[in-house]
């Protein structure tokens, strides 16, 4: 079976969502196609040499920080306003152009943290509970059909975007190996799903 290339359905936008920094609808669109071609040339490429897809080669983990890059990235290219924070794990990954000296900050308050998971609904862990305004794209991964080469690709299935406060995450218990991790407790999941920007 040949290779689908993923398509953005554009009749899935919130009209109303509300959106900072200048941000348009549009751009979503586009981080989120841009994404998808990639996917598509990749595993064009690999199923031309019998190898396995990019979507099931990749662990969850490294799936999901892919993504939240690919994005990052992509919004920066097509936003007005936005562009990637050049400090090495800085927060937040997209920065108003112009605010921190080379656009690099360690720890910032204007801008973008970009978040990806399989989680329907948005809740996502973070490194630690921050005001901040955290864009989440959920998407899903079809590991299930057999043969393989009939798989639906890598999708996106909902975008969220909302600002959030310290008190709206719960911290996550760690063992002794641990990171410490916080994640929106029920109330600020409720926050976040309330000005979703895309939904199938």
């Amino acid at each position: 079976m040949a290779i689908i290339r993923q398509q953005v359905d554009r009749s899935k936008f919130n009209q109303e969502a509300q959106l900072p920094f200048s941000l348009r609808l549009e751009d979503f669109q586009m981080a989120m196609q841009d994404v998808y071609d990639f996917f598509f040339d990749v595993n064009s490429l690999l199923s031309k040499k019998g190898l396995q897809r990019l979507d099931d080669m990749l662990r969850p983990a490294i799936m999901s920080g892919l993504l939240s890059d690919m994005l990052t990235a992509s919004i920066s290219k097509h936003s007005r306003v936005l562009v990637q924070n050049d400090y090495f794990n800085g927060h937040p990954d997209l920065v108003v152009q112009g605010i921190y000296p080379s656009n690099a900050v360690k720890a910032g308050a204007e801008g973008v943290e970009i978040k990806t998971t399989q989680k329907l609904g948005g809740a996502v862990d973070t490194h630690g509970a921050r005001e901040q305004w955290m864009c989440v794209f959920v998407y899903q991964v079809d590991e299930e059909t057999e043969p393989a080469v009939d798989r639906k690709p890598m999708s996106f299935c909902e975008v969220f975007l909302a600002y959030v406060g310290i008190e709206d995450f719960r911290s996550n218990p760690r063992g002794l190996l641990g990171t410490r991790t916080a994640t929106l407790h029920k109330k600020g999941v409720e926050k976040l799903r309330l000005n979703w920007v895309y939904k199938t």
